[in-house]
């Protein structure tokens, strides 16, 4: 399944350089180019060999079958006897070639295609890594749609250049032996034949400066159309409750008809030059049969020559169209490759520090000293957290309640690190969370979210989020206990196939209150010493929430400090202490009944509360 911690992937300081491209069109070309091959040099080396060897192939079937011209098949018909005697020689002679040729062909294909998929696949591992590596703060600011299409079409844009260009490297070598072989042949023939070469370099560079746009638009409609798609899935269930599907619907068709739009216009590019490179050769072939006419009629060339140059050019038709199939995947590669090294050179990850935390039985002492929280907003920054200091004593457990916008998930989600205080300093252990090694911060602590994922897997991976040959996971025992502590270990026997069992996508085949209690029991099987929950009882029967959380304080070993944002009294009430946010500081805090006695402010929260949860309760009643 999934290993419980990856190694940390290079990030842009670790790089040598950013993954950006810099500089004019062609520079930015032939840096991707290089890049590309430069990741899998044996690969690419041995596909050029082989393209070279093709094209060095390609010229010797035309100069044998300008011998067998010239030597073998116009005396045969002019009644040579011993020339009729050398067409099986020099049919064995063809055959030969070809055969080679077909087995460079073959290679070339074979190795071409490995360094395609090999160059692909670095770049999909390199943004899915970037992904995890990157802070909460960066995902939130960037659409799935968007991050979906970066790992797949921007991915396959950015490398769809290097399946052809093994073949136009080896038109290199066929040109440099072709250009020898008609120079030979006649020096006006050689100049004839060569001058599709400027002309094909001129198409490409004004096919280029016209598609560069219309490519751009393309990617960036792929994602925006990921991106809704996405939306609508996600909203499966609020599209049918509130009948919006077809507005959905002509959300969706107006991004895919702009799609389309922007698909036929690079079709239309695309329609437009490849015909001129499809021509090109065979003008050159028309040109070499019309100067080779008038120099064989001079007595400057034979016959043989002649045939030799005009099959060479239809030789080269294919190949020389290479060059357009790579000119003409450059600018959709640019862009591809533009768009994921947005991602690759992101900033804002979180330098991961070196310092282990003692491993010990009691809880962590957790401490927050005058924390402030900023993140860019439309008109500047926005503050969510401002000079908070909280101390939570080893073992204990503090409720943090507060309205809605208060900063109450921001401020337990520094706990775990999955962003880093902009002012201020967090305290684990008296050690700065910044400086507290991964592997250790998330053996140690654990955050259960309100809305609780689970993986299309079964319940035992989803508990342990290991392989079950993992030696480190988890045993069946650890598991079990940690769902009796979350009182969800009836419902898991009754699963068919118990820890085996499988489970739907996100656990579809689970309520909202069993998703949260098996995300809970997977914090719980780590043993962690700092729990933090995050409204991770919201869709659990409030009886059901009272027993696990005395469950946490009675179990045996069961020491962890727990943090947990409360919206019920009956949570309120098993902590040890509450810590009142509003406007993104803290308030006060105390004992629920000393915070009920000087705290105007807690008392109203406290009533809301109360109330909502007799509402909660009564519908459920109803439910039932």
């Amino acid at each position: 399944m999934r290993a419980r911690s990856q190694p940390r992937p290079a990030s842009p300081a670790d790089r040598d350089r950013p993954a950006a491209l810099t500089g004019g069109t062609v520079r930015r070309s032939l840096q991707l180019i290089g890049r590309g091959m430069a990741s899998q040099p044996r690969t690419y080396v041995l596909a050029v060999l082989t393209s070279a060897l093709f094209g060095a192939l390609t010229v010797a079937v035309s100069q044998v079958l300008g011998w067998a011209t010239d030597a073998v098949v116009v005396p045969a018909l002019a009644g040579d006897a011993p020339a009729r005697g050398r067409l099986g020689l020099a049919g064995l002679a063809l055959v030969g070639v070809a055969v080679t040729l077909a087995l460079a062909v073959a290679g070339r294909r074979i190795f071409a295609g490995i360094g395609y998929a090999d160059i692909q696949a670095d770049h999909r591992r390199a943004v899915t890594r970037q992904y995890l590596r990157l802070p909460m703060s960066w995902h939130r600011s960037h659409p799935t749609g968007q991050l979906l299409s970066n790992a797949s079409a921007d991915v396959e844009a950015a490398t769809g250049v290097f399946n052809p260009l093994p073949f136009a490297i080896g038109v290199v070598a066929m040109i440099a032996v072709a250009a020898v072989a008609l120079f030979a042949v006649d020096p006006w023939i050689a100049v004839t034949a060569l001058t599709v070469l400027p002309l094909a370099v001129l198409a490409n560079f004004v096919f280029q400066r016209t598609m560069s746009p219309a490519a751009t638009r393309a990617q960036q409609l792929r994602a925006e159309v990921a991106d809704v798609a996405h939306e609508s899935f996600e909203a499966a269930l609020l599209v049918k409750s509130l009948g919006t599907e077809d507005r959905e619907a002509e959300r969706f068709a107006g991004r895919a008809h702009a799609l389309r739009a922007a698909n036929v216009r690079v079709g239309t590019v695309r329609a437009v030059f490849d015909p001129v490179i499809d021509l090109l050769p065979s003008l050159g072939t028309l040109l070499v049969l019309l100067v080779g006419a008038h120099r064989a009629a001079a007595g400057a060339v034979e016959t043989g020559g002649i045939v030799s140059a005009a099959y060479l050019l239809t030789l080269m038709a294919v190949p020389v169209r290479a060059f357009g199939w790579v000119l003409g995947e450059l600018p959709r590669g640019l862009v591809g490759h533009d768009r994921i090294a947005r991602v690759l050179d992101a900033g804002g990850e979180l330098a991961p520090g070196r310092r282990p935390l003692p491993e010990q039985g009691v809880g962590l002492g957790v401490r927050m000293e005058a924390v402030g929280v900023e993140v860019p907003g439309p008109t500047g920054p926005v503050r969510l957290l401002h000079d908070v200091t909280v101390d939570v004593r080893p073992g204990t457990t503090v409720a943090v309640v507060g309205s809605t916008g208060a900063g109450k998930t921001t401020m337990v989600s520094l706990l775990s690190r999955l962003q880093d205080p902009s002012s201020g300093r967090v305290l684990l252990d008296g050690v700065d969370v910044r400086d507290v090694a991964p592997e250790t911060l998330t053996r140690q602590v654990a955050l259960v979210a309100q809305h609780a994922f689970l993986f299309e897997d079964t319940v035992r991976a989803n508990v342990t989020l290991a392989d079950q040959d993992d030696p480190t996971a988890p045993d069946d025992d650890a598991v079990w206990s940690a769902l009796r502590l979350a009182r969800v270990d009836d419902v898991v026997r009754e699963l068919p196939g118990g820890l085996d069992a499988p489970l739907g996508e996100r656990g579809a085949n689970l309520s909202g209150g069993q998703r949260q209690r098996l995300a809970i029991a997977r914090a719980l099987v780590r043993r962690p010493r700092l729990l933090v929950l995050d409204d991770a009882t919201s869709a659990v029967d409030p009886r059901v929430e009272q027993e696990i959380l005395a469950g946490f304080r009675e179990a045996e070993g069961a020491g962890a400090t727990v943090v947990m944002v409360a919206y019920r009294m009956s949570s309120v009430l098993l902590a040890d202490e509450v810590v009142h946010l509003d406007g993104g500081t803290v308030v006060d805090r105390g004992t629920h009944a000393e915070l009920l006695e000087r705290d105007p402010g807690y008392r109203e929260l406290a009533t809301a509360y109360q109330e909502e949860s007799g509402r909660r309760a009564a519908a459920l009643e109803e439910a039932r």
